[in-house]
């Protein structure tokens, strides 16, 4: 199931916004290359991912009124309700009305004035460029494998665009887009990265 984006859109809700502060490396007709990162990147729904733990959901939330300040809290409620409906394609899980109160409370005490938790990115693709998945992991894999060590963001982000390419992730792949050696992945891979990539291949399969 797809997302349903036409609440947001008929909302004005906002769910992806550029950095504000960060300047890029290089700017490209189709995107932009910070060589140092950026976490001021948020682009929520980009993908057929789906919200598949109460963590990621808190996070989803906590980003969508970070970027929509000017809701109220009953539309935001409204809001929240709609991203936790299975049907609407955002969710992966059911959630009992409590559990969900509880955690949309708790997000409504977060400061929106402080940026939410984010993921450090280096290549950011305009929207309507034309280019497939394959495409963009193969200027992604350029760019920031230029360096030969394999961050974590770097194992990140070539992990994101091989999903959106629609195959399943391996460290080989991983190695070969960044051009580094599988040990070098081995090496730099995370727990939480390791968990993210096994959750990624489960919803290729489902």
């Amino acid at each position: 199931m797809s997302h349903n984006m036409d609440y947001l859109h008929r909302n004005r809700i906002i769910y992806k916004r550029q950095p504000v502060l960060d300047q890029p490396t290089i700017s490209y007709p189709w995107g932009w290359y910070y060589e140092k990162g950026t976490y001021e990147y948020y682009c929520l729904f980009h993908s057929k991912s789906l919200i598949t733990s109460y963590k990621s959901l808190k996070w989803h939330l906590y980003v969508l009124l970070y970027l929509n300040q000017d809701l109220t809290k009953e539309k935001f409620i409204e809001l929240a309700n709609f991203i936790a409906n299975t049907e609407n394609g955002f969710i992966s899980f059911s959630i009992n009305p409590g559990h969900l109160s509880s955690i949309i409370e708790k997000v409504l005490t977060y400061d929106v004035e402080r940026a939410p938790k984010n993921r450090l990115r280096k290549v950011i693709f305009k929207d309507g460029t034309g280019l497939t998945p394959l495409d963009k992991l193969k200027i992604t894999g350029k760019l920031i494998g230029r360096n030969k060590n394999a961050s974590e963001s770097d194992i990140y982000e070539i992990m994101l665009y091989l999903h959106d390419k629609g195959e399943k992730i391996t460290v080989k792949k991983i190695s070969e887009s960044l051009n580094v050696t599988t040990r070098t992945i081995y090496r730099n891979i995370t727990d939480e990265l390791k968990r993210e990539k096994d959750q990624l291949n489960e919803e290729l399969q489902s």
